[in-house]
């Protein structure tokens, strides 16, 4: 490797697509004898994959490999599953279980040597039982959920690279994204943010698209401004109380002490 490899490029910004969550289904009454344990009610996979979905796929997610880029990743389950900490080093980036719980992962990134950049940590929250619009528990009979089909909880993220390294924006470019579709296909993941899109979520594997990652694109930047316009508010409450202490400080400066 040259030293001109190990040059940033500065001013310079990629990002890849990725999806992170799991599909969770009901054990039939054979699975669940072959279970480890026999309270086990559901089997579950969860995995960081490529936001966009091969053509006749029946994941969410997972058209590109990205092992170029991505090292290992680690998955923290509950503590009560043997060897708790899962390491994946190759694709497909992903574990599968059985369970009767709901808990939140934490999915550990590593890049490549190559990327130069520290590890990044996301939580995801397993969800086994399906979505409400208000996001409430809904835990319905195990007959009426094997019924019902598949459960999906996935989100989209962006891993952005500022000023990569020249060796790792070649190996990013040499490896080209599959766009999203930019139309509805498939059904589409169900998000909290948006209660009206639980309907349009039913009825198959949902598929990502380039509207969705548009209007996630739109709650980040409403989050981002509410965020400023409470930092504001926090601002100008924080510049009344001083001016408060200051006038304190000096009436108390001017009143007269005991001799």
């Amino acid at each position: 490797m040259s030293a001109a490899d190990r040059v940033r490029v500065r001013g310079v910004s990629i990002f890849r697509p990725i999806i992170y969550g799991n599909t969770a289904t009901v054990l039939t009454p054979k699975e669940r004898e072959a279970a480890p344990s026999p309270d086990h009610t559901h089997k579950w996979t969860v995995a960081v994959r490529s936001a966009a979905s091969a053509e006749n796929s029946e994941q969410v997610g997972g058209a590109d490999d990205l092992s170029y880029f991505i090292k290992r990743v680690t998955f923290k389950l509950h503590d009560t599953y043997a060897n708790p900490s899962r390491n994946v080093d190759k694709p497909p980036f992903e574990v599968s279980e059985t369970g009767w719980g709901e808990f939140d992962i934490q999915i550990r990134i590593n890049f490549v040597q190559e990327c130069g950049e520290k590890a990044i940590v996301v939580y995801h929250h397993l969800k086994l039982h399906p979505w409400t619009a208000n996001g409430d528990p809904e835990i319905p009979p195990l007959e009426i959920a094997m019924k019902a089909g598949p459960v999906h909880s996935w989100q989209y993220d962006e891993i952005v690279f500022h000023d990569p390294y020249q060796n790792f924006l070649n190996i990013l470019t040499s490896h080209p994204v599959t766009h999203l579709p930019k139309s509805k296909r498939k059904p589409v993941p169900f998000h909290l943010a948006h209660p009206a899109s639980l309907e349009a979520s039913k009825g198959g594997v949902p598929e990502f698209t380039s509207q969705m990652e548009k209007e996630e694109a739109e709650r980040l930047e409403a989050a981002r401004q509410a965020i400023i316009v409470e930092q504001e508010k926090l601002r100008g409450t924080l510049i009344e109380k001083e001016r408060e202490l200051e006038k304190l400080q000096k009436q108390l400066a001017e009143t007269p002490q005991p001799s």
